[in-house]
């Protein structure tokens, strides 16, 4: 590789982990989560992480978005470090760059799906950087008719599209999600992937953690985690 292909490499590249460890203690007992694992995300590429159950992927997901700290190794996020700093510095972090969408949900139950929004745009992006407007990004969900409604009061489907609004909430560089299609119906699922693959389009770097044939085929590429370890 040259070095004009070098420079567009490094300028493309938005998410970033090398060499990453983590490891768990019980007792005497200690368990090895993470075993070296390397991976980089470009802007506009989509990557599906798969691997069995216990292979780290869990783990993985938190280190890669600030929420866990490897013992080893580093995350960047658009070139900017996000591991073995203060909690509050990775926060404000990944208020700015990172979107978050977890298998346990990204909203608070006693807020109204538009309040969801604000209250994540609140912690966000800084004065004078783009920002979606609350009813645009209900639009591009399709629920600009639920803005008013409280969690519990979504459908199942509902909740994943609202899940994702929060999550796109500031415009960001990375965008992280652990078994998005869940437990979706075919309708519901391929829905959510376009809008993830639209994330893409638009220069967001996109990771999926995933058990799902239909995820994975929508990935420009496939990690694989076994035993904490990754490859292609």
């Amino acid at each position: 590789m040259g070095p004009a292909e070098t420079a567009t490499g490094a300028e493309t590249e938005v998410l970033s982990a090398r060499d990453l460890y983590r490891f768990y203690r019980t007792g005497e007992e200690e368990t090895l989560a993470l075993r070296g694992v390397c991976l980089r995300v470009r802007r506009g590429e989509t990557v599906a992480v798969t691997g069995p159950s216990g292979s780290g992927k869990s783990t993985l997901l938190a280190c890669l978005a600030g929420l866990d700290e490897p013992e080893g190794g580093v995350v960047h996020i658009a070139g900017e470090r996000l591991s073995h700093r203060p909690e509050s510095e990775r926060a404000h972090i990944r208020a700015r760059r990172i979107g978050i969408l977890l298998q346990s949900g990204n909203l608070l139950a006693h807020l109204d799906l538009r309040a969801n929004i604000r209250l994540a745009q609140t912690a966000g992006r800084a004065p004078g950087t783009r920002r979606l407007g609350t009813s645009e990004l209900l639009d591009q969900v399709g629920l600009h008719a639920r803005g008013a409604a409280l969690p519990r009061e979504l459908a199942g489907g509902e909740l994943a599209r609202a899940g994702l609004a929060v999550a796109l909430a500031n415009d960001p560089d990375v965008l992280l999600a652990d078994e998005p299609t869940g437990e979706l119906d075919g309708t519901t699922e391929q829905r959510i992937l376009e809008l993830l693959r639209e994330r893409a389009g638009a220069g967001a770097g996109v990771l999926l953690v995933t058990h799902s044939a239909e995820v994975v085929r929508i990935a420009d590429r496939v990690i694989t985690l076994r035993d904490g370890r990754s490859g292609p």
